[in-house]
């Protein structure tokens, strides 16, 4: 999903009036506004478009799984060795309905995804971490026959070139920088979702 925008005109406060019955089938439209000139606009609602962007991907996802497995909400691991990082992004994601996973290191991601019997969906993975570091875990989750097909996303703080290319050989899904805008990373995570729901 892309949203082009021509030009920003500035900040202003508006009275948001709601459509018609006309627009009810129109997904992505919070109402519309009468600017000063009398000409009337449409406010588009941009997290709406993503939360369908993002179900879309969980669809595509749950149709392709076999019949008789249960259907559960997408699960996301979250590594960060950052408490609030960690925090702020689980509570993002169970917001949008995921289920999601904790990992304060390279280590504990290991560990856990060594362990667990339900594997994430989608890894977010932060780069500079102590004991093990993502560029370890991206490494070994990818020459692990049971975690290799599990697309990454790494968000951090190093968005270097030299930093991007390695991600990318190492078999990085997505490559995101710090601080991250919520609507890009459920656009990605919804991206990703879909990919692996195709492939």
């Amino acid at each position: 999903m892309a949203v082009q925008v021509d030009s920003i005109l500035g900040s202003r406060e508006i009275v948001v009036k709601a459509l018609g019955p006309q627009f009810s089938h129109v997904h992505g439209l919070s109402g519309a506004t009468v600017l000063g000139d009398g000409s009337v606009v449409v406010i588009v609602d941009i997290p709406a478009l993503v939360r369908a962007e993002v179900q879309r991907g969980r669809d595509a996802m749950l149709d392709h799984k076999p019949q008789q497995m249960e259907q559960r909400n997408p699960l996301v691991m979250v590594v960060d060795d950052s408490v609030t990082v960690r925090k702020v992004t689980s509570r993002l994601l169970e917001r949008q309905g995921f289920e999601v996973l904790l990992a304060k290191d390279g280590v504990d991601a290991v560990t856990q995804l060594q362990t667990a019997e339900d594997l994430p969906d989608v890894i977010l993975l932060d780069i500079e971490m102590p004991r093990m570091d993502g560029f370890e875990v991206a490494s070994r989750v990818r020459h692990t026959s049971r975690l290799q097909d599990i697309p990454i996303v790494m968000i951090t703080s190093r968005t270097g070139d030299k930093h991007r290319e390695r991600a990318h050989q190492l078999g990085v899904n997505r490559y995101l920088g710090k601080p991250f805008q919520e609507i890009t990373l459920l656009q990605t995570i919804g991206e990703v979702l879909g990919e692996t729901a195709a492939s």
